[in-house]
């Protein structure tokens, strides 16, 4: 009997703009992916996810090592242009997740930075989850097996009695070493029929 679901946010249940990075790029005349490079070096990022730097002074040291190579443009008007989306919300993804609360306990499991409460809220998400598992609040990032038992905790499930859905398979991988039945999220027709051949849909 399955008595939780652990779901990734990034990837399967919120997805961004193609178009919003390139965009803003574009607007301040910056080469394409220029921001990504920036934002998501692992010795930044690293330090965002795992809560050693809260979300505002992460984005306040991308904006600094943008200036430091293009003195000439106003870095923080681009960090705050790429910052003001929250992304999108999969509806059918949420759908599904919504039927299985009705027998399962379904917690996000994440790797986020702080602002995490701030984009659920807008976003509609904050009652979506039966419980929140966020790097930055607990200090470590998925794959890493703590962040998997923390979620299996917080969830009241055992790993045999859990299921994990991600759309990373280095994330996915690091579920299945602590013992629980995992699937790579590539579409909802995907995840409906893994959720269904577990009797939780």
């Amino acid at each position: 009997m399955i008595e939780a679901i652990l779901i990734d946010l990034d990837g399967v249940l919120r997805h961004w703009p193609e178009d919003h990075v390139a965009s803003v790029e574009a607007d301040f005349g910056l080469t394409s992916g220029t921001i990504p490079k920036m934002a998501f070096s692992p010795d930044l990022i690293e330090l965002a996810i795992r809560g050693e730097i809260p979300d505002e002074e992460w984005r306040a040291r991308v904006a600094a090592r943008l200036q430091e190579v293009h003195p000439s443009l106003d870095c923080q008007a681009i960090v705050d242009a790429w910052s003001e989306p929250s992304g999108e919300v999969d509806r059918d993804v949420l759908a599904l997740m919504q039927v299985c609360r009705a027998g399962a306990a379904v917690t996000l499991v994440t790797n986020a930075t702080s602002r995490l409460p701030k984009d659920l809220d807008r976003l509609g998400l904050s009652k979506a989850f039966d419980h929140v598992v966020n790097s930055s609040e607990v200090g470590v990032t998925k794959p890493e097996a703590e962040i998997f038992e923390h979620a299996l905790r917080v969830s009241g499930a055992a790993a045999s009695t859990a299921l994990f859905v991600d759309d990373k398979v280095s994330n996915v991988e690091g579920a299945e070493k602590v013992g629980m039945t995992s699937h790579l999220f590539v579409s909802v027709e995907g995840l409906r029929g893994f959720l269904g051949d577990h009797g939780v849909s």
